[in-house]
């Protein structure tokens, strides 16, 4: 039985990927340091339902001190989801968190994966935060990474990291550039939970800025079928991929989209705009169409009802 290990295990993304590598009939180690960033009973909701499966086995740890000879000793893939996430976050004191949990825990990651001789492959969790504000759009992976945040900073050191472990030591990683996820679990602080909560709670969502930025929106089993691929295909060893939604969509028309689902009008505060968000994003994906055969099929509307209705079961 194939056996893979799970960071950031309980997480948004995370708790999908353990789902379908269970339903693949794997073994899964699951960690997860269950931090307070934001709610560890949320987190605990998103994998309550697999905490008896004969399959899944879960760590509470941080990865900077667990025995990773020992986790790794019989395992082909590590999935490293595990982060300090959130641009806006980042500023300030918050900054210390984000060089431990996305820098520092993937070397100590990468320092013992050099060594362990069953592992296929590492598929690295990374972000379109590594670009900035891109001049070109869609953005391909040849372009150069100029991230506006210290959150797209210490990820884009993370994924460095990655390639000089492939260079010096052969580690089989691969980098997943996501481009905004949601979805079922996303975060409490992410756009679409907070918009959704907003609505059922009848208070005004924020809008920073003009609502005008554009975003690749990414479903969630979207970005979970890119991690079994980058998993399995051999091409994919060593290289970086952006993984969007294929379609970049105005924030204000997301509103009206939202609105229809709803079935009411939304009110919206426009707040000054964000330190550190990018203005527009959008993924070109060819490559990953290319490499890993990735081609996503989840629309927004449809995305965005199946967020709704997990929003409303949540805060009911």
């Amino acid at each position: 039985m194939a056996k893979s290990i799970v960071t950031g295990s309980a997480g948004f993304i995370g708790s999908h990927l353990v789902e379908a590598l269970l339903k693949q009939g794997e073994e899964v180690i699951g960690i997860d340091e269950f931090n307070d960033y934001y709610s560890p009973a949320l987190k605990r909701k998103n994998i309550t339902h697999l905490q008896n499966h004969p399959a899944f086995q879960l760590i509470e740890g941080d990865i900077q001190f667990l025995d990773w000879q020992t986790l790794l000793k019989d395992v082909g893939v590590v999935y490293h989801l595990a982060a300090q996430a959130g641009v806006r976050a980042s500023w300030g004191q918050g900054f210390h968190a984000y060089t431990q949990r996305n820098i520092n825990a993937t070397q100590v990651l990468l320092e013992a994966a050099k060594d362990a001789k069953h592992l296929k492959r590492l598929v690295f969790a990374s972000t379109s935060s590594v670009y900035g504000d891109a001049e070109t759009l869609p953005t391909n992976e040849e372009i150069c990474a100029k991230p506006v945040s210290p959150y797209g900073i210490t990820k884009l050191a993370a994924e460095r990291l990655c390639g000089v472990y492939h260079k010096n030591f052969d580690v089989p990683f691969v980098a997943l550039r996501y481009f905004t996820v949601y979805g079922p679990r996303q975060r409490p602080d992410m756009a679409f939970h907070k918009f959704f909560k907003a609505v059922l709670f009848d208070e005004a969502i924020p809008i920073y800025g003009d609502g005008e930025q554009t975003r690749d929106f990414t479903f969630v089993s979207d970005a979970v079928a890119a991690n079994l691929a980058a998993a399995t295909v051999p091409q994919a060893v060593g290289e970086i991929l952006n993984i969007g939604g294929g379609s970049r969509v105005v924030l204000t028309q997301v509103l009206d989209t939202m609105e229809e689902i709803v079935e009411r009008p939304i009110k919206r505060n426009h707040v000054e705009k964000a330190m550190g968000d990018a203005r527009h994003t959008a993924a070109d994906v060819s490559k990953a169409r290319r490499i890993l055969g990735y081609q996503p099929q989840v629309s927004l509307r449809e995305g965005l009802t199946q967020e709704w209705y997990w929003v409303k079961n949540l805060y009911r």
